[in-house]
């Protein structure tokens, strides 16, 4: 069910009005913007001291997200995962990780933490952030010591609509400006690590500088390119009304929505790569498709003269036949019915293809400092 808190209140003209702009090709969103338009916002890192990375995102409506990513050491219980270590390259292997060591709290204000609200969010973006096993890998100490990460959501506002997208943005800012403290201790030691903040760590790749070049093997044997590497992840709300695909809805275009969609994605990088180029396609992947019942299905219906019984009968008095059928008279009813696999199938091509709105929210993003 929508929150609570998300539920516009609109009269069925109004609704009707709403829906009827948005089918038209193309369509006319009440803020005028294009369909892959998104609402422009402020973002900034590093905000809150005494914490690993931070991140805040503020929309034009109000809404606003702050994000702290805290890590401490934490002794694996039973020595960890023992079939894991290290490979013959030197190289830790995959796997090693497990999901118990994220764990990510949203609290938003007026909730309490077990309400049905923070709940859903916190499960759908933790859904999102350990679907590839990635960011749990890179917690791995050795096989007797990890990292637990904290991640803790505050949502400064009451949601005047899904805030999913809100906090995803403000979660892949922190964790982009996340950092840990080098280790100076081998093999399964006690961990130790540098004091000098400076000489830390980022706890996911950075995009190498067009400055810097690859390092020269003076030795002819073969080197085994790094492995990919994830970044954090974002979750897109995208809607559908008819056969138009809306992203970032507001919550007047919620509220006459046919389908709601949350889209989770993420970019794989090469830990050596050097700065992506103009026209080069990101190598974006699909983590997760999560379908939302939309407010739309809560909404008031209008009641048409057919069916109103104070004037179904005519002045003779015989009664008029009521005819159920009102889809393309103008009457608003709320919409039934589950989501088309073409309509889904358009979404997800429109957010992964090469110069798709996946791109342009991640180029966005980009131009945010998180060092």
């Amino acid at each position: 069910m929508p929150p609570p808190l998300t539920h516009p209140l609109l009269s069925p003209p109004e609704l009707s009005y709403t829906h009827a702009s948005l089918l038209l090709t193309p369509p006319i969103r009440p803020d005028a913007r294009t369909p892959t338009q998104f609402r422009p916002l402020v973002a900034e890192t590093n905000i809150l001291p005494g914490t690993n990375g931070s991140g805040r995102i503020c929309f034009p409506d109000g809404n606003e997200a702050v994000v702290g990513v805290k890590a401490e050491v934490e002794r694996s219980l039973g020595g960890g995962r023992q079939a894991w270590g290290m490979g013959d390259d030197g190289e830790q292997e995959e796997g090693r990780g497990e999901n118990a060591w994220v764990e990510l709290t949203i609290e938003i204000p007026g909730l309490r933490d077990d309400d049905a609200l923070p709940v859903f969010l916190a499960a759908m973006l933790n859904e999102a952030l350990l679907a590839s096993g990635d960011l749990v890998d890179r917690l791995w100490i050795n096989q007797r010591w990890h990292w637990k990460l904290y991640v803790d959501i505050l949502l400064l506002s009451l949601p005047l609509s899904y805030p999913i997208p809100l906090l995803s943005l403000a979660t892949h800012l922190a964790l982009l400006s996340a950092r840990l403290p080098r280790l100076i201790s081998e093999a399964d030691e006690d961990p130790l690590f540098d004091n000098d903040w400076e000489a830390s760590v980022y706890l996911y790749p950075r995009r190498a500088s067009k400055a810097s070049k690859p390092a020269k093997n003076p030795t002819k044997k073969q080197v085994t390119p790094p492995k990919p590497r994830e970044q954090p992840p974002i979750t897109l709300l995208v809607i559908a009304v008819g056969e138009n695909i809306l992203f970032d809805p507001s919550r007047e275009e919620l509220a006459v929505a046919d389908l709601l969609l949350a889209v989770s994605i993420s970019e794989v990088i090469d830990d050596t790569s050097t700065e992506l180029q103009p026209n080069t396609p990101r190598n974006i992947r699909l983590l997760s498709l999560r379908t939302i019942d939309p407010p739309s299905r809560i909404t008031p219906p209008c009641v048409p003269d057919a069916l109103n019984t104070a004037i179904t009968t005519t002045a003779t008095g015989e009664s008029k036949t009521a005819d159920t059928d009102h889809s393309d008279d103008g009457i608003w009813t709320p919409p039934k019915g589950g989501a088309k696999r073409r309509i889904v199938g358009r979404i997800v091509e429109m957010v992964v293809e090469y110069g798709g709105v996946g791109e342009e929210v991640l180029e966005g993003l980009e131009g945010v400092d998180v060092g």
